[in-house]
């Protein structure tokens, strides 16, 4: 029988998108069928792999020379479409990341994030079945790093990674995404509203998981949560957040009162 941990890893070094995606669900759904077996306790070796496995495009630029989005041509809508869809590949990555990196959590931890991985997995084949639509693919445009960048930083610390890669660089698509979605309402463009509707209502469930086990390892190292967090983001340089913010979908996912009273500070 295959290892949870083990093979998320497999799946993480693969470079090509589709097989990816193919091995991801499969994964998934073996896994429910209780046809593969987790060890939490398991130390893993990825020396030998190069992470993530990603195709050779698209290429990785700066942030500041992403070309912008432009929506009055066939060619801005397919680079915005393009930027989810690189976002969406990155969430699976990390999805899969936290499942093997980090060990002796509680099963259900692995079980939260091998759900995310198969959730951002069916977000990418959404917005890259409808960039085939238009004409492009993934790999098409250049994009930026920033993601798995903090990714990379917080490979040390799960508490880190559960604080700064789902509750502040995830969350951030809470608050992006609806006007992006406005932005094709405006245009008539209902497959595209139609995407990212989905997207927005799953990811309030991936920054809410987050949530769960940021909160959990603040309670099990008698941390106070936000006094943690404004440590952690200094610690490991997280981008300072700013508005506007979708305070209805952030209380969604889990954020407190106090927590929103504080953003932008």
């Amino acid at each position: 029988m295959f290892e949870l941990r083990a093979t998320a890893l497999a799946i993480l070094a693969r470079s090509n998108a589709q097989t990816k995606v193919s091995q991801l669900l499969k994964l998934f759904d073996d896994y429910q069928q209780q046809s593969v077996t987790l060890d939490t306790s398991r130390k893993i070796d990825s020396q030998e792999l190069i992470l993530p496995g990603r195709p050779v495009k698209p290429d990785l630029v700066l942030p500041k020379l992403v070309p912008k989005r432009r929506m009055d041509t066939p060619e801005g809508r397919a680079g915005l479409l393009h930027s989810l869809a690189h976002i969406e590949f990155n969430a699976m990555n990390l999805a899969l990341d936290a499942i093997w990196r980090f060990p002796d959590m509680p099963k259900e931890y692995y079980e939260d994030w091998l759900k995310v991985a198969k959730e951002e997995a069916y977000h990418f084949s959404l917005v890259n079945d409808h960039l085939h639509s238009l004409g492009f693919t993934y790999g098409d445009f250049p994009a930026h790093n920033s993601l798995w960048e903090m990714v990379e930083r917080t490979t040390d610390s799960v508490i880190a990674r559960m604080a700064l890669v789902p509750r502040t660089m995830e969350a951030r698509g809470l608050d992006a995404v609806p006007s992006i979605r406005d932005r094709f309402k405006q245009i008539k463009e209902a497959r595209a509203v139609e995407i990212l509707e989905i997207i927005l209502n799953d990811e309030i469930g991936h920054v809410l998981i987050g949530n769960r086990w940021f909160n959990f390892l603040c309670s099990r190292e008698n941390l106070s949560p936000i006094t943690a967090y404004r440590e952690l983001a200094r610690k490991y340089r997280a981008p300072i957040l700013k508005g506007p913010f979708n305070i209805e979908a952030r209380k969604q996912a889990g954020f407190t009162t106090e927590e929103l009273s504080l953003l932008g500070a």
